[in-house]
């Protein structure tokens, strides 16, 4: 049992080195965008991406058949683009797993995590409720799930928005250092 143990403690170290060493990379990309500014204009993006999501949603199977693809494409692609930009820009934190955050950075990561729990747990209340009140409707089970997609989308990009929102810009220093944890 200890070598089984063994082998996937060495097997999580390995991973985690590939994780680390993943966000060594990206911590010095876009350098001109980490500011208060950028992120906060990021994060915005995402929020009205999410509720173009969520508008998409509500008029699925409902209006000119048209509305819903356009809606969603432009909030998958607007919202996307930008999500992923964020999530550069907020590094280590905005991931699951990374040694090589601070007390402070780690002290941020859950705090936001938990606040990201919460909304998605709320928002999932209420996919539900729709779903109760759009089943006995026309396509109401598809109506629902489309709900429940947009709001899920919405409730997973709620730490990389409240991060991007709330950091302050990024010291110069940590870059002339190798990030600061050297």
């Amino acid at each position: 049992m200890t070598e089984k143990a063994g082998r996937l403690a060495a097997y999580w170290d390995r991973q985690l080195d590939k994780l680390d060493e993943r966000e060594r990379r990206r911590a010095l990309q876009l350098p001109g965008w980490r500011t208060r500014r950028h992120r906060r204009t990021l994060a915005g993006v995402v929020a009205a991406a999410d509720l173009v999501l969520i508008c998409g949603a509500a008029t699925f199977a409902r209006g000119p058949e048209w509305v819903f693809p356009a809606l969603w494409l432009s909030g998958i692609l607007a919202g996307g683009v930008a999500f992923l930009l964020l999530r550069v820009l907020t590094g280590r934190m905005s991931g699951g797993f990374s040694r090589l955050l601070d007390e402070r950075e780690r002290e941020w990561r859950h705090r936001v995590t938990y606040t990201g729990f919460q909304i998605l747990s709320y928002l999932m209340i209420a996919a539900m409720i729709y779903s109760l009140l759009a089943a006995h409707t026309e396509n109401g089970g598809v109506r629902g799930a489309m709900m429940l997609s947009a709001l899920l989308v919405t409730g997973t990009t709620v730490p990389s928005i409240v991060l991007g929102w709330a950091l302050p810009d990024d010291d110069p220093e940590d870059f002339e250092e190798g990030m600061g944890h050297d």
